[in-house]
């Protein structure tokens, strides 16, 4: 049996954690580039920081929206209202996340920390920014694969593999993003790692959750994929596009986030 074979196999909630966990891999792996270098090129991290906002939008697009949208027209209600109503709570939800957990966005003075005023340590200011919205990421791989039980075509295996294989590939450089930061900051390259990797240990068991949960509670499963979708886009514009036009690199950004978007509808229309 072929290891596609073994995994298909799986339960859904099995298979939500092993992608998690190949998604949190993926960030310590950028992580682990912080024991080669010790600081990033500003125009390199806004590309990356673009780049995996155009994946988050596409993902939220065709792997989450789309689903959604196409189980919602199977209901009794009126089919745009499923997947409108979890789409913004999940927009919402973030953003109540957002003012109640203190937070710190990569290069900003600790004066600038948002939520709660708060006692903690600047690193873990900016390993909890990325933390949440890691939440989502893990929410939508599980969603998705739970999504199967729909029966839908959009809501398949290999879609939903293809969402983790995007999410994976833009947490490669959001590892990149929180290690290289804070080893530039004087910070060891082991301690510099750590956190780094730490900001995606939620994924895995998100993943599980988001699995679980559309499986046992199947008519919620169109509001759980807009859900993930509503909350990825939010952290998309409220952080990853202020953060890379930051320092000017506006139209670095912006081409990045293209091609990040492109990639990743790609990889769903090509495999999904």
């Amino acid at each position: 049996m072929c290891l596609r074979d073994w995994f298909v196999d799986l339960t859904p909630v099995g298979q939500a954690l092993l992608a998690g966990l190949f998604t949190w891999s993926v960030t310590c792996l950028g992580a682990a580039g912080v024991f080669l270098l010790r600081d990033i090129n500003r125009r390199l991290l806004d590309s990356m920081l673009g780049f995996s906002g155009g994946v988050m939008l596409a993902a939220s697009c065709w792997s989450l929206l789309g689903p959604a949208i196409e189980i919602s027209q199977q209901g009794t209600l009126p089919a745009w209202l499923p997947h409108t109503i979890g789409f913004l709570i999940g927009g919402g939800s973030l953003w109540i996340m957002d003012k109640t957990l203190p937070h710190l966005h990569l290069g900003m003075p600790i004066e600038q920390a948002e939520g709660p005023k708060t006692s903690w340590s600047r690193t873990v200011l900016l390993v909890s920014a990325i933390t949440l919205h890691n939440i989502p990421e893990g929410l939508a791989v599980g969603v998705a694969f739970g999504g199967v039980i729909a029966g839908v075509p959009s809501a398949s295996v290999n879609a939903a593999m293809v969402l983790a294989l995007g999410i994976g590939i833009q947490n490669f450089p959001e590892g990149v993003a929180v290690a290289l930061p804070l080893r530039a900051e004087g910070m060891s390259r082991r301690k510099s790692f750590w956190y780094g990797q730490l900001s995606a240990i939620v994924e895995p068991p998100a993943a599980v959750l988001g699995a679980a949960a559309v499986i046992y509670v199947a008519p919620i499963l169109p509001y759980a994929l807009s859900f993930a979708a509503g909350a990825m886009v939010y952290v998309v514009v409220e952080e990853l596009i202020p953060e890379s036009h930051r320092e000017g690199n506006v139209d670095l950004a912006t081409f990045s986030l293209l091609i990040g978007f492109a990639v990743m509808m790609g990889l769903d229309v090509g495999l999904g």
